[in-house]
């Protein structure tokens, strides 16, 4: 635990009692000590507020009965441990988009066609899919890539995953919002006639600051460019970067970023 926690807490002058602690995803997986995280953050209570991201999804799967391990999963100690129940029902219970302190906070990227307004209420959907007494029958449609674009007449679980997709996997996309998601390198290896969704013209969150997970490739000057508030916090620790986090100020421009050397790096990402 000490090896988890004391350094970033430490660094970023981090107390409960004070401060709220909000993490974008991912809370588990490829990591050394996926248990130790979520057993500290559970007992935290209001003063850590998580997003789910698509290896948190992926591990709710697993508790279910679905899907299965990869050769890289790191979470197997969650599935056998004595007090697994209570921690993935913790889990599930986390939200898919949080806005707070002028923030937009999502794990991967909003399609262009949503407003802030609209992703939190989409994201509420999907929250309470997750919360509900189905869990089981909502993760065995989760998985898949299609629709590839969003539609309001979308219905049930195309509706649902599509917003899933969005959340916690997107990188590209094209104006129209047609996503792709087999490219996870930098912003500029999009394949023709996609964009960083952050960069599609007349993105309607365009004018709220956005922070955001999950793509761990991408570079600081990549956001730079959009002419929008963007904060991309995967610095690749998993693959021998840093632990990003941002310290939030008065107004969203002022934050200040604290990284942290990551003690157990990986071999690089191919």
């Amino acid at each position: 635990m000490q090896r988890t926690f004391s350094a970033p807490a430490a660094k970023i002058d981090f107390s409960p009692s004070r401060d709220t602690l909000y993490l974008l995803g991912d809370l588990v997986n490829r990591g050394p000590h996926s248990l130790a995280v979520l057993r500290h953050l559970s007992q935290l209570g209001d003063a850590a507020q998580s997003l789910l991201g698509n290896h948190d999804l992926h591990l709710l799967a697993l508790w279910q009965g679905m899907g299965k391990l990869h050769h890289s999963d790191t979470a197997q100690d969650i599935l056998q441990a004595s007090d697994r129940s209570a921690l993935l029902d913790w889990l599930r219970h986390r939200n898919m988009a949080i806005h707070a302190h002028g923030w937009l906070m999502v794990h991967a990227g909003v399609l262009p066609q949503w407003s802030t307004a609209k992703t939190l209420a989409l994201a509420a959907e999907v929250e309470q899919a997750l919360r509900g007494p189905d869990l089981k029958g909502f993760l065995s449609k989760m998985y898949g890539n299609a629709p590839y674009q969003w539609h309001d007449s979308l219905q049930g679980a195309d509706r649902l995953r599509v917003v899933v997709n969005a959340l916690t996997r997107l990188r590209f996309c094209t104006p129209e919002g047609v996503m792709e998601f087999v490219n996870n390198e930098g912003a500029g290896a999009a394949q023709q006639g996609y964009l960083p969704w952050f960069d599609v013209p007349g993105r309607q969150t365009a004018d709220t600051p956005v922070m955001f997970g999950h793509w761990s490739a991408l570079k600081a000057q990549d956001v730079q460019k959009s002419g929008s508030l963007l904060l991309p916090l995967d610095t690749g620790c998993v693959w021998g970067g840093c632990l990003t986090a941002a310290k939030l100020r008065a107004t969203p421009a002022a934050y200040e970023l604290i990284s942290v050397a990551c003690a157990q790096a990986q071999k690089p990402k191919p």
